[in-house]
């Protein structure tokens, strides 16, 4: 039997997770119960504690629900988790994901870049003068951590709103998502400086393997999980505690005889930092149409190239949440540009549209009736104004 958090029934558990109905929950059970044990699954009698909050479950779900249907080739999943404890709280889908593409994360990789920046020293108003273009100078302007050159002399990268040459600073790059301001950031802290703090923060590959060290790492190309969005961003609430992703507490046998799985958290960011990614992450979402779910609030936008992709990503200081949107037949070849999902037309999807309607209806409801809590304000003294990348 698969419990709640609270202990109550959620539904039996036989392993195969086609005729579930938690689908995505029944999958992560699965790859957790074979993570600890493979014998596990071929046992009867076991009761498997979980982390998920049924209350949490329902809005999450119905959230999904109220946006996309059933029957439409797209398929949106969320995930919601607790900062500072890495409990699942709930996993909720449009369908069952089980042959369903990795999707690229798009823009909600930029705070990596982000955090990596503001670790560096750098300032909310330290920037760059870009473009609506960019090219790097040389192979070796992106160095991967192996020492490797993979810069692409050979392609051209653009933003999707136009805005022509001017100075960008940390502050409004992210709050506009400018693609040239994350490439020059990226630039400016490292390839690999970014990629490891991406790994620090909870961020891993869909297919289990090493992230793509690519140039285009801050734009977000690689095809990842909610579960490790959700639980980057959870990383940031939780002011930078990170704990793995769990959604198992307990399983025990047809004995009674119980076998604890417990939570597995470490510092990784100095608390200040992420605090004011954190100052940053709130703006971008307070100069949005999403803005008011009840609570101070962070997140962040992912839009995939040319609308292939869309997320959402987002955090309060008790809970976090992400959101991805996709086609299950192949993002690359059904690109969401002039769809249909949910009943709604769409000339494109981006991630404040669906994914983000979703987030907001889900973590409003979600936080309906739960105690307030605060972000701790950033340090101006500290991260304010700017340092040595200063308008001219």
């Amino acid at each position: 039997m698969l419990l709640d958090a609270e202990g109550a029934v959620i539904e039996e558990f036989s392993g195969d997770c086609a005729g579930s109905g938690y689908p995505y929950l029944c999958r992560r059970v699965r790859e957790q119960l074979l993570a600890e044990d493979p014998r596990l699954l071929t046992r009867d009698g076991l009761t498997i504690q979980t982390t998920i909050d049924q209350r949490l479950q329902r809005a999450a779900q119905q959230a999904v629900d109220a946006y996309v249907h059933r029957d439409d080739p797209q398929i949106a999943t969320q995930v919601m988790i607790t900062p500072g404890e890495g409990t699942v709280k709930a996993m909720a889908t449009s369908r069952d994901p089980a042959d369903a593409p990795g999707l690229q994360q798009g823009t909600t990789a930029m705070p990596y870049a982000l955090t990596a920046a503001l670790a560096a020293g750098l300032r909310y108003d330290d920037g760059f003068v870009v473009s609506d273009e960019y090219r790097p100078q040389g192979y070796a302007t992106f160095k991967d951590c192996a020492g490797r050159a993979v810069a692409d002399m050979h392609a051209t990268l653009h933003n999707r709103e136009k805005g022509g040459t001017r100075f960008v600073t940390l502050r409004s790059g992210t709050q506009d998502a400018v693609n040239t301001f994350y490439m020059r950031l990226q630039e400016k802290v490292g390839l690999c400086e970014t990629v490891r703090m991406a790994e620090r923060l909870g961020l891993r590959s869909a297919n289990g393997k090493p992230l793509q060290e690519i140039e285009t790492f801050a734009l977000g190309p690689n095809e990842a999980d909610p579960v490790a969005v959700a639980n980057s961003y959870a990383t940031l609430a939780a002011r930078g505690r990170f704990c793995e992703p769990r959604v198992i507490t307990e399983i025990r046998d047809g004995s009674g005889a119980g076998r604890p799985l417990p939570a597995h958290c470490t510092q990784v960011l100095d608390p200040a930092v992420a605090d004011a990614v954190t100052g940053v992450l709130a703006d971008v979402l307070a100069r949005s149409p999403l803005k008011g779910v009840g609570r101070e609030a962070a997140g962040m936008p992912g839009t995939g190239d040319v609308s292939r992709t869309a997320w959402y990503a987002g955090y309060t200081p008790g809970l976090a949440s992400a959101v991805s949107l996709g086609d299950s037949r192949d993002p690359l070849r059904h690109p969401m540009v002039d769809v249909s999902i949910g009943g709604r037309r769409y000339s494109h999807v981006d991630g404040t549209s669906v994914p983000g309607l979703i987030w907001k209806k889900a973590m409003t409801e979600a936080l309906r009736g739960t105690q307030e809590t605060r972000f701790v304000p950033p340090d101006a003294e500290r991260f304010g104004h700017c340092r040595d990348a200063c308008p001219i």
